[in-house]
């Protein structure tokens, strides 16, 4: 999981270790960070470049003469790219700048025409895979500006060690939660520059919910418990506020458009994968979300023609597969240019559904990657909000209707019951109950008292597939105390009492008598060559030994 110092701080201000302390604290918490990286490293000498003026080479017709200025002076460069804008910006680096692929520009003629430095695309700047044209620079900026600060990049990458049991971490609000200082009480999501306050009614189902001309219904309830969909109408799709651009690349994410990368940036944010459907190219104005037909094709947004069998959850309007469920969307209904009116996804699959589909097609995702280990079934609604808040923000638009929720599997929080005098047997050291809900609350149980010996601790829905258990409680306990604060010496202890089987017993006293008797016990490996066995091994121990025998003697 990729973090931002900068995000994660933005989410819990409270939060003042310095990244390399911060790597400690987590790894305490059982998340390790692999490792810390300058966002912006390999870029300390790009700039930004205003073009002043541009007009075709004279020698050669796909080349374009640019007057730049870069804060001291107006350079002429040299520039392939189709598109240019007069008076616009663009990342500049003078002669003498290495670029992050190594390669160290020089003042050069090109076609007889001097080049003083190079307008850069966002590949040749290790930004993203858009090698096309030049990176044009949303907003306001000054010529001469380091590029590192006008695109927010003085930041510094987590990469954080995520165990698969712990999907609750894969979000920068997972993370915070560990790493701030009171937990959850710490936590609070930033400001959404622009956003209207979003309030959103609800049209709720079981099996199908309807709103005007769009209709979501799900026939395969046991795949998918719940599935959201809110319709905005009016957006414009262009490029995203240099902010969001910023935040997405500082958590190694590439920017694609204004309303995938708002479902991009809820992602990284909470958790929850989301998708945006062009709600035009839903035939019927219908989803329904069904087990896919065998020999199903559906083109993926990788542009792969793919087959899907009846084991796979789809992702349906009324006549074709849209989208893999929890794995990709497909080609057909992407968001483009052209696109007005979206539909936002928002959904719950079931984790071994997803798993087994994106081991079938071979095709992993930041979407399976999380709905596989399990996404907060409390968190829907407020992942949706914050979603549609930013698409307003970025591209404009309206809610139109109320969100189309069908839930067909409410989800019921629980409490484990959890006795003290069991924590303290098994972790050697006593904890009162006020202690155990000082050291749970924090990352987001409560904790109530049930008894002289009893806790009812109740699971938030972030870890309610990884905590069922007392045990699993218990480990909360010690991981949070500090596995470093338990003492170093070994307690007393008495081996156990619990008698061996008769059966045991007698197999010793009859060895023992036979050997008594002058026999020796001989235990003949299984594995045997190719004349003496009768069933051949897949994987045998060595070439010599490839079968297994049937009878022992």
């Amino acid at each position: 999981m990729n973090v931002s110092y900068r995000w994660l701080r933005a989410i819990a201000p409270a939060i003042e270790d310095a990244p390399e302390t911060l790597a400690e604290r987590l790894a305490s918490r059982g998340a390790p960070v692999e490792s810390l990286e300058p966002v912006g490293e390999g870029l300390e000498g790009v700039i930004v470049g205003r073009v002043v003026s541009v007009r075709r080479h004279p020698n050669a017709d796909r080349l374009s003469l640019c007057e730049v200025d870069d804060g001291e002076n107006v350079v002429q460069v040299v520039c392939g790219a189709p598109v240019i804008h007069e008076g616009a910006c663009y990342p500049f680096a003078r002669p003498g700048v290495t670029l992050p692929g190594g390669i160290k520009l020089k003042k050069a003629k090109i076609r007889g025409e001097v080049s003083n430095g190079m307008l850069c695309s966002e590949r040749e700047l290790g930004l993203g895979r858009d090698a096309s044209g030049i990176l044009r620079l949303p907003g306001d900026f000054t010529p001469g500006q380091s590029l590192i600060e006008a695109l927010g990049l003085d930041d510094v990458r987590l990469d954080v060690e995520v165990t698969a049991n712990r999907g609750d971490l894969l979000s920068h609000v997972g993370v915070a939660r560990e790493a701030a200082p009171g937990g959850v009480a710490d936590l609070e999501l930033p400001e959404l520059p622009g956003a209207p306050c979003v309030e959103l009614d609800y049209a709720r189902d079981e099996a199908c919910a309807r709103a005007g001309d769009v209709e979501v219904r799900i026939d395969a309830p046991e795949l998918c418990p719940r599935y959201l969909g809110a319709v905005v109408r009016g957006v414009e799709v262009g490029p995203s506020p240099a902010w969001l651009q910023a935040r997405l690349r500082a958590a190694g994410a590439q920017p694609i458009n204004n309303v995938v990368d708002a479902t991009n940036y809820v992602l990284l944010e909470l958790g929850q994968p989301m998708h945006a459907f062009d709600l035009d190219r839903l035939a019927g104005g219908r989803i329904v979300v069904r087990r896919a037909a065998e020999g199903e094709p559906i083109t993926t947004l990788d542009d792969e023609e793919r087959t899907l069998t009846s084991s796979m959850l789809a992702i349906c309007d009324g006549e074709r597969p849209v989208a893999v469920a929890g794995v990709m969307g497909g080609a057909d209904s992407e968001v483009r240019a052209e696109t007005t009116d979206v539909l936002l996804e928002c959904a719950l699959f079931e984790p071994k559904s997803v798993r087994a589909t994106r081991r079938a097609l071979g095709l992993s995702t930041d979407a399976s990657y999380r709905f596989e280990r399990g996404v907060d079934p409390e968190g829907l609604e407020r992942a949706l909000e914050r979603c549609v808040a930013l698409v307003l923000a970025v591209a404009g638009g309206r809610v139109d209707g109320p969100v189309l929720d069908v839930n067909t599997r409410p989800f019921e929080p629980f409490s484990v019951r959890v006795r003290p005098s069991r924590v303290h047997a098994v972790l050697g050291i006593p904890f009162e109950p006020a202690r155990i809900g000082e050291l749970l609350e924090p990352l987001g149980f409560g904790v109530e008292r049930a008894g002289d010996d009893a806790l009812d601790v109740r699971v938030p829905g972030f870890r309610s597939y990884d905590v069922t258990r007392e045990i699993d409680v218990i480990e909360e306990v010690a991981r949070v105390h500090g596995y470093d604060g338990f003492p170093e010496t070994l307690g007393p202890s008495r081996p156990s009492s619990v008698p061996d089987h008769a059966l045991f017993a007698l197999e010793a006293d009859l060895r023992a008598l036979l050997v008594a008797r002058g026999l020796l016990e001989a235990q003949n490996p299984p594995f045997v060559g190719d004349a003496d066995g009768d069933v051949r091994v897949l994987n045998p121990v060595s070439a010599v030994e490839g079968h297994l025998r049937r009878a022992v003697l």
